[in-house]
């Protein structure tokens, strides 16, 4: 196989190799030789083979990115997995049950909670519609440990790069070092084009991934529904109640989106990537095979373990998750106690947020992160007994700051709760009590202060030290 190169009057086809080089260098092969670059990188001499590579490598290079990683990269191999098997648009008859399951769903909550209904439109959204109206929550998410891979990765790479290549590349080295960004954008989108075939709804992982949007994928509805001895309708409904309450939460308590994805977000940039294995593995690479590297990506080999900071962070996350998942959980039962699948559908729910899918744990290798409600039982009780002690009113006032909210040793202990919240309330209020009284010149000496008082020496008088009356003397 000869190398052709670049003229635009020579109609002789290009071997694919040359093509990509070609398009990546904006035409300018003048002086590099495909053949070297491949025999140099190992890659195939097969034309079939390079054929096959082009369609991913070309991608990873062609792709202009903004930063470290490639987010558009990501968005658009998100929407090919989303769209893996199928994903039809949403029909007007799927559009209409989504629609009546949630107006009707809002109308079941007004009665179970003191927060007002959100007056939002429910939506009907194909796979694809999740991945857009998400992705920016996404990237968000992921911006910190995905742009510290990304970079691992491009310095790893060129530092295992022959330095015969490195010579030959010249031009397009600036390319290689977006190749790191490309790949992990490629995972992430892999990732996410997966979640988007198991979620239900907009907020069904338990954080607003499209903020002010309240939303149903009827596709994966019904998908949830197969194989069980319950109606579409049931199913419908009571994921429809879910995703309302969610998002009535969400919407009625205003720091609390920004709370959890800034937890999230905390975490992220703690994790501090393992480069003792990026070089392994850049020095494994098979660059004939560019899914090995994207394999090492979705198994986590890059993650070290956690700090105690780390594991800290994390339990605070789990239980505010938890805390979330919990009051939704006890709303929609109450909501749907008319419902005889009701206790079924709350069971299947529970035990499928609590050990996640597929698709969930994929993303959590890849970003050392799972969104995974681990206490959503004990939860679900505490807000039961509150809502038995303080009523429902009072129980949704504890959303009202973040310093209220329950805390693990109130999942551990529910019925301890309200007296342990109130032997703090009542040493705060002596706190400030104190404090007001303090700064108002109220306090009286103590006895022993009047007793320092009276037995201080007075000031230095002459004419008056034989009146004093207090020595032992004069007793």
């Amino acid at each position: 196989m000869s190398s052709n190169p670049s003229n635009n009057e020579d109609d002789t086809p290009k071997d694919p190799l040359s093509e990509m080089l070609e398009r990546l260098m904006g035409g300018n092969m003048q002086g590099i030789d495909p053949q070297e670059i491949a025999k140099a990188a190992g890659l195939p001499n097969d034309p079939q083979a390079m054929a096959m590579m082009m369609q991913q490598v070309q991608a990873m290079f062609a792709a202009r990115s903004e930063g470290p990683v490639n987010w558009s990269l990501a968005r658009d191999q998100a929407r090919r997995a989303a769209a893996t098997g199928g994903d039809p648009s949403v029909s007007s008859t799927a559009k209409r049950e989504v629609d009546d399951a949630l107006r009707l769903a809002e109308m079941w909550l007004d009665p179970v909670t003191d927060f007002p209904s959100t007056a939002l439109l429910g939506k009907a959204w194909s796979r694809a519609e999740w991945v857009e109206a998400t992705m920016d929550t996404w990237r968000r998410l992921t911006e910190p440990v995905a742009t510290s891979i990304a970079l691992a990765l491009s310095n790893a790479i060129t530092e295992q790069m022959p330095e015969e290549m490195k010579s030959m590349m010249g031009g397009a080295a600036s390319m290689l070092q977006n190749m790191g960004g490309a790949m992990f954008g490629m995972q992430l989108g892999q990732a996410v084009g997966a979640l988007s075939r198991d979620v239900v709804s907009s907020t069904d992982i338990g954080i607003p991934l499209a903020e002010h949007s309240m939303a149903l994928l009827p596709a994966n509805v019904e998908a949830f529904g197969e194989g069980l001895d319950i109606s579409d309708y049931d199913v419908r409904l009571f994921l429809a109640v879910r995703e309302a309450a969610h998002v009535r939460l969400f919407t009625q308590v205003p720091w609390l989106t920004g709370h959890l994805l800034g937890a999230i977000e905390s975490y992220a940039r703690g994790i501090h990537i393992d480069m003792s294995k990026i070089e392994e593995v850049a020095r494994d690479i098979d660059p004939s095979n560019p899914e090995s590297l994207q394999g090492a990506l979705s198994e986590g080999v890059f993650m070290p373990e956690r700090t105690a900071s780390q594991e800290a962070a994390l339990a605070r996350l789990e239980t505010t998750l938890a805390l979330v998942e919990g009051w939704v959980d006890e709303l929609s039962a109450a909501a749907t106690a008319k419902l005889e699948s009701s206790v079924a559908l709350r069971e299947m729910v529970r035990r499928r947020r609590a050990t996640g899918g597929p698709a969930e744990n994929a993303f959590a290798s890849l970003v050392g992160l799972e969104l995974r409600p681990r206490r959503l039982r004990d939860a679900a009780a505490l807000w039961e007994q509150l809502r038995q002690e303080r009523g429902i009113a009072g129980r949704d006032a504890i959303w009202q700051h973040p310093d209220l909210l329950p805390t693990p040793e109130d999942l551990d202990d529910p019925a301890g709760f309200s007296k342990r919240r109130q032997l703090a309330e009542s040493e705060d209020a002596d706190v400030d009590a104190a404090l007001e009284k303090l700064l108002a010149g109220g306090f009286e000496p103590t006895a022993d202060e009047k007793s320092q008082d009276e037995d201080a020496p007075p000031a230095a008088d002459d004419g008056d030290d034989t009146s004093s009356g207090t020595s032992d003397d004069g007793r």
